[in-house]
Formats: C-alpha cells, structure tokens, sequence
C-alpha cells in the first residue's frame, strides 16, 4: 500500500500481491497525479498496469482527478450508483450540506478539475472485487447516500472513506455541513464496527498505521456512547 498525499486529503495505491498491477483508491483533488505517476514508476509500473480506480464517494476531494486518471490509465472506474451524480457535478444539495456544493462548485471553477466521468462497474453491499487479494463492498452511507468502504479479509484492514477522519487529536465524524445523509452515520458506524477489523484506514489521517486509527475509532465510539447514555439519564 502506498499513501499519495494531497492538499486536502489522501488516497491509495493498492499494489497486488504479485506485484504485476495496482489499483487506485479515490484519485485526490490537488497534488495527486504526479505523485501517482512517480509511485507506480517507483514499483517499476505504469498507467496500463492501474487495474481499476474504485472510488469511495464522489466529492470533489475524492473524485476531482477521476478523469485525469481515467485518461491516463485506461482502467474502469468502480462506484457505488449514487456518486454519479457527485462525479458530475449535479448532486442537489439540501440543507447544511448546501455549503457542500457550493465549496466544490468553486472549487471545479478554480482549480479545473472534476470533468464528469461514468461509473463502469456500479457498486453495491457485499461485492467481491477481485484486487488485492479480494476487497469485500461494505455500504456506509451517511457521508453521501453511496459512501462505501472496503473490507479485506486477507489483511483484515477496512478502507472507511470518510466515515471518520483521524489526526493528532484523535478521531472524529466529518462537519455536518459536508454530510447529505448525517441521520443514517450512527448505523454505518455500527456496521463499520462490527466487522471487527484489525486495521481500520480512513482517507484523511496524520500517519499511516492501521491500529492507530481503528484504536482512535474505538475511542469515537466510546465517546459518543458516554453521550448518549448522559442525554437517556434522568434529570434529578
């Protein structure tokens, strides 16, 4: 596995175990593509040896160099359905989330990224990818309504997207502004959990180490259980 650092977050290249291809998690927003060149010439590969980008939602941060790697590498793009209208631009914000669109609406005017790209292998719960020694399609939905993760069993590591981001001080859930579906989190935290994941890896982290971030989503947990059982006490 391979971190490509951007200005705004992270992405992945998935080297198989053979070490003849890779495949890219999300595609990043500014300071990706060179990178992705330069780590895949690193691994003695190139743009015909990427076998798929699969994406675990389709913000801009995410997605914005989807077609820039699409045009370079030639591979399919994996999705879940609901991001494409993410990936295109055309996702109809509503309440806080509308500060959302706006942010990426800029952001594809200044920057000039995130040119619509269609979704050739849509995604659904329970999917067997056949990379990296099999990626299982977990559905997390809350973020954006086809956020997904992906569990693999051989690693026992979970890609978790942006279900939760973790840094210095700890973990914590993304800003309410940038959730479309902030009701349905709890549920998608509770699954994430129950996978029982030895390493978790989110796509917006300080250092790359599995244990630390599933310990630092035990510890989300933790705390928001302690907040609700304090809201279900009874006032004396």
């Amino acid at each position: 596995m391979r971190t490509i650092r951007g200005v705004m977050g992270v992405c992945h290249i998935l080297v198989e175990p053979d070490g003849r291809g890779a495949i890219l998690l999300d595609t990043g927003l500014v300071g990706e593509p060179w990178q992705i060149r330069w780590r895949l010439r690193q691994l003695g590969l190139g743009p015909h040896d990427v076998r798929a980008i699969v994406l675990t939602h389709g913000h801009l941060d995410h997605a914005g160099n989807l077609a820039w790697a699409k045009t370079w590498t030639g591979a399919p793009v994996y999705a879940h359905p609901a991001e494409q209208a993410h990936i295109d631009g055309k996702f109809p914000y509503a309440g806080a989330a509308r500060w959302c669109g706006r942010l990426e609406r800029t952001g594809r005017a200044v920057l000039r990224v995130g040119a619509p790209v269609k979704v050739d292998v849509p995604l659904t719960e329970g999917d067997e990818l056949p990379f990296w020694g099999g990626l299982r399609v977990v559905h997390l939905p809350g973020h954006t309504l086809g956020h997904c993760g992906f569990f693999s069993a051989r690693h026992s590591v979970l890609f978790s997207g942006d279900l939760f981001v973790s840094y210095f001080l700890g973990a914590h859930l993304p800003p309410r502004f940038l959730n479309s579906a902030p009701e349905l989190i709890p549920a998608s935290l509770e699954k994430a959990a129950r996978l029982g994941a030895r390493f978790m890896v989110p796509q917006h982290y300080d250092v790359l180490d599995g244990a630390l971030h599933r310990a630092r989503f035990e510890r989300l947990l933790a705390r928001r259980s302690q907040r609700q059982a304090a809201r279900a006490r009874p006032a004396v």
